[in-house]
């Protein structure tokens, strides 16, 4: 005879169970808030109407009627205010992905440097942290832009270096390759490289973990991406047609370039978010008990293999959550940009406010974007997070 099955456990709606006032409270908080924000937006549109203020979002459509001095995807004075508005979060990208990059490496380096025996580097490492991170970030933005555009000798007279790369106060001009099926292959080569390259680091670290047998896990990696990025170029007929640039009558030319603003706002950015980066990785390293280096140094293991594959690991628990946090900083200091004349999302913005008189729906665009940005740096930081997490056996 079966068993008999206990009765499903019925919700007791009762306002003396405590999940049924909790959830009651909830809902009266969700509905204030509806509420709060819906009075202030109708408030808001009452007062522009009765002013004759223009309100929406239609002048989206509507033709910009302004240059971009900096730009990564094409656009003219006559396209609308929503490419404008685009051309502005493609900068604001640019700056905050190389930057974050520079950031990490330049940050993680000084903080391990703190850790250095060579009281030389420990002391420069310091002198560092201590000079940049208490300098207030727009004052070091203006610094950077000052020295690119008042010491550095006009357009006509560069700074050459073997006649390649050219520095003046019109930026850095390099020479880039003609882009072509060759260059493409080599990309996709690049990237299938990095999958194979990351496969391999975790085999590596796999057989680390089971063997204590120590492999290449850095460069392997880069022999494999480079190689992957060569057999592509390979591939596409091995092209070697480059854009050099070249000191024309009274400015250079060819070539690609970094303007002044761009150089000024990545150099301010990285520079005073990697000091924090730099104690982030400190606290974490030290974090780390002191047995563990003494453990590895008795397996034989080098300083250099103690840092990258013992306490580093191990410091990641620590060092993630506070180092996502710069990683938002920078971004959102981005915004700092304007000081300088870097056109990003919100120099567009305040134009566009300007000749519209759109305020509020620029402003709100400007909130969403640095809202998206924000929520999604924090989400892929969250999921390295946790798959870096040190899993209990």
């Amino acid at each position: 005879m079966s068993a008999r099955q206990a009765p499903a456990k019925r919700r007791e709606w009762s306002w003396r169970s405590r999940s049924i006032r909790a959830l009651v409270y909830q809902l009266l908080a969700v509905g204030l808030i509806v509420l709060v924000v819906w009075f202030l937006a109708h408030n808001t549109a009452e007062n522009m109407r009765v002013r004759g203020i223009q309100s929406g979002f239609d002048f989206l459509l509507q033709p910009a009627g302004f240059d971009i001095g900096e730009v990564l995807i094409k656009y003219d004075a006559l396209d609308p205010y929503w490419r404008a508005f685009l051309v502005g979060l493609a900068n604001t990208l640019k700056v905050a992905l190389i930057g974050i990059v520079l950031t990490t490496l330049i940050g993680t380096a000084v903080g391990v440097g703190r850790f250095s025996s060579n009281a030389l580097v420990r002391g420069l490492c310091y002198g560092y942290v201590e000079l940049f991170r208490n300098v207030p970030i727009l004052l070091q933005l203006l610094l950077w832009y000052l020295l690119l555009t008042e010491w550095l000798p006009d357009a006509s007279e560069p700074i050459s270096a073997f006649g390649l790369v050219f520095l003046s106060k019109g930026g850095l001009t390099y020479p880039v390759p003609v882009w072509g099926l060759g260059q493409g292959l080599a990309l996709c080569g690049a990237l299938v490289g990095l999958v194979l390259a990351w496969a391999w680091r975790r085999h590596a670290r796999a057989q680390f973990e089971r063997t204590g047998r120590v492999r290449s896990m850095f460069w392997l990696p880069v022999v494999i991406v480079l190689a992957s990025a060569v057999l592509g170029w390979l591939a596409g007929g091995a092209p070697n047609a480059w854009n050099v640039p070249y000191l024309a009558d009274v400015i250079v030319e060819g070539g690609s370039a970094l303007t002044p603003e761009f150089i000024a706002v990545l150099l301010g950015l990285v520079l005073y978010t990697a000091a924090f980066v730099a104690e982030v990785v400190r606290s974490g390293i030290a974090s780390v008990p002191s047995g563990q280096s003494e453990a590895a140094g008795s397996l034989g293991l080098s300083p250099g293999q103690n840092m990258r594959l013992i306490v580093l690991p191990q410091a990641l628990r620590v060092i993630i959550p506070p180092m996502t946090n710069q990683f938002l900083n920078l971004t959102k200091n981005s915004s700092l940009a304007v000081a300088i004349g870097y056109p990003d999302v919100v120099s567009i913005s305040n134009t566009a406010i300007n000749q519209t008189g759109r305020a509020m729906e620029c402003i709100a665009i400007v909130m969403l974007i640095y809202l998206s940005t924000s929520l999604s740096t924090s989400g892929l930081m969250n999921w390295y997070n946790k798959r870096s997490a040190i899993k209990e056996r």
